[in-house]
């Protein structure tokens, strides 16, 4: 059994990289592409589908705005550049709320809570990229990190820095959604403010993590999941 679907973006380049994404899922079926919300919610009122992606700032009428006369029936996934919404977005009742750019590993991990076989989100369809695109200003300005050059990552109030073997680079966002962007079984968090990368791990002690000479705090909360997850290795 499939599940219906419809994408809602007014960014060609979005569309685009979430067909592919779709195309990848063999429990996704693609309906129809909307770059214009109403022609969406008119194409909604005539035909029912299981699931929408849906932009949250479009021209005429919102994603926010749509999601609220939709059925019931219908599930949400919200895809945006704006972390602000994700509150209000939650507030909906939406599947999940997805950061641009979206990595495939993100995507399939927000799809498979709706998969008809309910399978686990922890592994993607195809193996991921080994980069990701991360937002570092306000002018939709966006850096490459390759996952194997990130030593740690750090919350910092409304941002988190992202260390790497050569440099920092700092985003306006949460460290759960940095995590959901980044390969479970590549890093770990280890502090209510911290996450590693497992193979970048020096030592450790029941206390502390070090890394290039750093040493990061171990949470309490965060121990006998960390201890396991290094003992797997």
């Amino acid at each position: 059994m499939k599940l219906t679907c419809i994408l809602v973006d007014d960014e060609p380049p979005a569309i685009r990289l979430l067909e592919k994404y779709v195309e990848r899922i063999p429990f996704l079926e693609k309906l129809a592409v909307f770059s214009d919300s109403l022609k969406a919610l008119e194409f909604l009122n005539a035909t029912s589908v299981d699931v929408i992606f849906l932009d949250i700032q479009m021209p005429q009428l919102t994603g926010l705005q749509l999601s609220k006369i939709l059925p019931e029936s219908t599930k949400v996934i919200f895809t945006t550049a704006y972390p602000d919404f994700a509150l209000e977005g939650f507030d909906l009742n939406a599947t999940d709320y997805l950061l641009k750019p979206i990595a495939f590993e993100r995507f399939y991990k927000a799809v498979s809570k709706l998969s008809p076989e309910n399978k686990t989100a922890s592994a993607p369809v195809s193996p991921a990229t080994d980069y990701l695109f991360i937002k570092t200003d306000g002018k939709n300005k966006f850096s490459k990190i390759f996952l194997d050059d990130i030593l740690y990552v750090e919350a910092l109030q409304n941002y988190v820095s992202i260390h790497k073997v050569n440099d920092t680079v700092i985003t306006h966002s949460s460290l759960k959604n940095i995590l959901d962007l980044l390969p479970a079984n590549d890093f770990i968090q280890i502090h209510r403010s911290y996450a590693v990368a497992v193979k970048q791990i020096d030592t450790t002690d029941s206390f502390s993590v070090f890394i290039k000479k750093k040493e990061l705090p171990l949470g309490n909360t965060y121990k006998d999941a960390f201890f396991k997850r290094i003992g797997d290795v």
